[in-house]
């Protein structure tokens, strides 16, 4: 690590042990009067210039350090920032929400994105950075030797960062509303100018590094807090983790911070925090496939593993992703539990902000809590950015310079990335002006997306040989078609598409993802006449790639 990283990384654990000696009696978040809050806003204020910082000593002028960070990411950084890419507002602030609001069947969340990652390391993390490139509509492109599998694995790209992004422009509205006392659609735009300027200097590279910082921020500002928490609410405040337990049980005997809970507010808190009580067996296992598929067939995810030097980095660097990820997840329960002691009757008004209003009402302090919203706002500021150069990099890389202008210099195709990264966070801040539904469930919608279209299609390029163009393209299209119909459906509330229904645009991965795997199997086969030998050699050599197969087995496979 540099030396610049590790000052940077000083000052960013600095200004948390600063809120956290500080801390005082602070005022009520969601009893609160809006206005400006000057230690919150120092602390905010200081971050978000440090993070535009990293982007001016991380500045770039190749497009290899724009789209991937030169490749020089190691195991540790890339696992960093995996979490930090991975933890956006959704996790940060969603779980813990949807756990408060939901109860037992919120747990869902937390299986499926966790489970995701282990569908990542067993299935693509390797063979996707062995084949070496930028995107992973690059890598369907070239696996299918097919512009028009390239072109629509952007469009899914580009439609999945904009749901995904919407939700944490949410969660970053919501955050610097409180902070700088202002409206949220001028929190939006503020927070979006700050992403757009790092981005625009550096990408990737920039984006990486700040997603290191991130991680450190955000990870510090949502568990520091739970040891006095849990001391507040009359535990020992020694791992809180193993601790609630007790204070949940006392929960389900009307045992609140306010008093005791009775009547049809104690029957409705046993519902919420018993098995079944929000939910049942089908909709749970819908929810949690529809977040696995889904995580594993996010691009911003997926374009990561070609930021490091090799495929052993890239093995190395999920497990230490998924071992950062699991201190937060580890970690949300707990907040949610707070949350319901500190605030029962809070209900989907104050799910959102829980983390931030039940420190509030335990009397945690204003600057440490605003410590806290600079959490919250790391991680919806990283996902974001993720996003963004995901997104920028389908329309700049896998569009313009690999199909409309394949001649085109370094220079002029990283003049149209930035262009397209300023265009996608303007479109962002309009989706998120009017968002249509809490935080995490945005992101769910985002992740049936991934899982219905890009997940079956890249697990059937690296493990079966006999899919091809034309099934690629009906598998994706069936896919997306069908998500979108979800997403339509929940927003005109229709009772099929809503959280009870057989096809939630939450939990739609359960029925289309195999749908798409099939329809992509079955088309192969029955279009595998139509290819030419010269597109079949072609992707017999990716394929070889993929499992660094020898080249004389590879050539007695093609003429087979």
């Amino acid at each position: 690590m540099s030396r610049l990283m590790r000052l940077l990384w000083t000052a960013v654990l600095w200004l948390g042990g600063s809120g956290l000696a500080q801390a005082s009696a602070g005022e009520e978040i969601y009893s609160i009067l809006p206005g400006f809050k000057p230690v919150p806003a120092l602390i905010m204020i200081s971050l978000l210039a440090l993070y535009v910082l990293v982007g001016v000593f991380s500045r770039v002028s190749s497009t290899s350090g724009y789209w991937i960070a030169g490749r020089g990411i190691g195991k540790f950084g890339n696992g960093a920032a995996i979490a930090s890419d991975w933890m956006s507002a959704a996790s940060f602030m969603g779980v813990a929400g949807l756990l408060y609001l939901k109860g037992w069947f919120g747990l869902g969340y937390i299986v499926g994105w966790t489970g995701g990652y282990v569908l990542l390391l067993a299935l693509l993390a390797a063979p996707l950075r062995r084949f070496g490139k930028y995107t992973v509509p690059e890598f369907l492109g070239d696996r299918f030797d097919c512009h028009s599998v390239r072109v629509l694995g952007a469009v899914i790209t580009i439609l999945i960062a904009l749901t995904y992004a919407t939700a944490q422009f949410k969660g970053i509205g919501l955050i610097c509303s409180w902070i700088f006392g202002m409206e949220y659609s001028t929190s939006v735009l503020i927070s979006a100018a700050v992403v757009c300027a790092y981005l625009l200097l550096s990408g990737m590279r920039g984006v990486t590094r700040n997603q290191q910082i991130q991680y450190v921020v955000l990870i510090s500002a949502f568990m520091i807090p739970l040891w006095w928490l849990m001391r507040q609410a009359g535990g020992a405040g020694v791992l809180p983790q193993l601790e609630y337990g007790s204070l949940l049980s006392g929960l389900l005997d009307g045992k609140v911070a306010s008093g005791t809970l009775g009547g049809e507010e104690l029957a409705h808190l046993r519902r919420d925090y018993l098995p079944w009580g929000g939910g049942n067996l089908y909709q749970f296992i819908a929810l949690v496939f529809t977040l696995m598929v889904g995580t594993a067939g996010l691009p911003h995810i997926l374009m990561r593993f070609y930021t490091v030097k090799n495929e052993d980095v890239a093995r190395r660097s999920v497990l230490w992703g998924l071992f950062f990820i699991g201190l937060l997840y580890w970690s949300s329960p707990v907040y949610a539990t707070l949350g319901r002691f500190w605030n029962p009757l809070g209900g989907r008004e104050v799910a959102d902000v829980i983390i931030l209003s039940a420190p509030e009402r335990a009397g945690l302090g204003l600057p440490f809590i605003g410590y806290l919203a600079s959490g919250a706002m790391a991680a919806g500021l990283s996902t974001v950015a993720g996003l963004i150069v995901a997104a920028a990099s389908a329309v700049a890389h896998d569009w313009y310079a690999s199909i409309f202008k394949p001649n085109c210099t370094d220079k002029q195709a990283l003049s149209v990335g930035r262009m397209v990264t300023a265009i996608l966070c303007g479109v962002v801040v309009l989706l998120a002006l009017n968002p249509p539904a809490l935080i995490a469930q945005i992101v769910a919608m985002a992740f049936a997306l991934a899982g219905n279209t890009l997940f079956p299609v890249t697990v059937l390029a690296v493990w079966y040989s006999g899919s091809n163009k034309y099934g690629a393209l009906a598998g994706m299209i069936f896919g997306l078609v069908a998500t979108l119909l979800a997403m339509v459906g929940w927003v005109a509330e229709i009772p099929l598409f809503a959280d009870g229904g057989l096809l939630p645009a939450t939990s739609s991965a359960l029925l289309v993802c195999p749908a798409s795997f099939a329809i992509n199997i079955l088309v192969s086969n029955l279009t595998r006449g139509r290819l030419d030998a010269t597109s079949e050699e072609r992707m017999e050599e990716v394929m070889g790639k993929l499992h660094q197969l020898p080249e004389d087995l590879t050539d007695e496979v093609v003429t087979t």
